[in-house]
């Protein structure tokens, strides 16, 4: 599959998901293989978006591994990384996501000091 139909393919899903929930959050977790840092950062996103974001968000792992072209369109630069694409404006944070005010801080959920 070519890069611009990958890229058509997720905008209409990102479109059809903003129609439906429009105060979902989307997030992206960047990972290479299932390693222990890309399965502590999975752990802590899920605890923060349980705590945090109270079932109104959605986590897509993709794995440039298997895909490696899916990162091209975020700009995927270090792994892991998180990109929050909606709600807009797109934020990334790169790592294990163990420190949870600076990802707080990161997804605007807390303001900064």
């Amino acid at each position: 599959m070519k890069q611009k139909e990958v890229s058509s393919i997720r905008k209409s899903k990102e479109e059809n998901l903003l129609a439906a929930e429009k105060d979902k959050w989307i997030l992206r977790l960047y990972v290479a293989g299932k390693t222990p840092k890309a399965l502590t950062a999975f752990s802590n996103l899920k605890k923060i978006c349980e705590e945090q974001l109270n079932g109104k968000y959605s986590i897509e792992v993709i794995d440039l591994l298997i895909n490696p072209q899916l990162g091209v369109e975020d700009q995927i630069l270090a792994l892991p990384t998180l990109v929050r694409k909606l709600p807009v404006p797109v934020r990334k944070i790169i790592g294990d996501l163990s420190d949870t005010e600076r990802v707080l801080v990161g997804l605007d959920l807390l303001p900064i000091n």
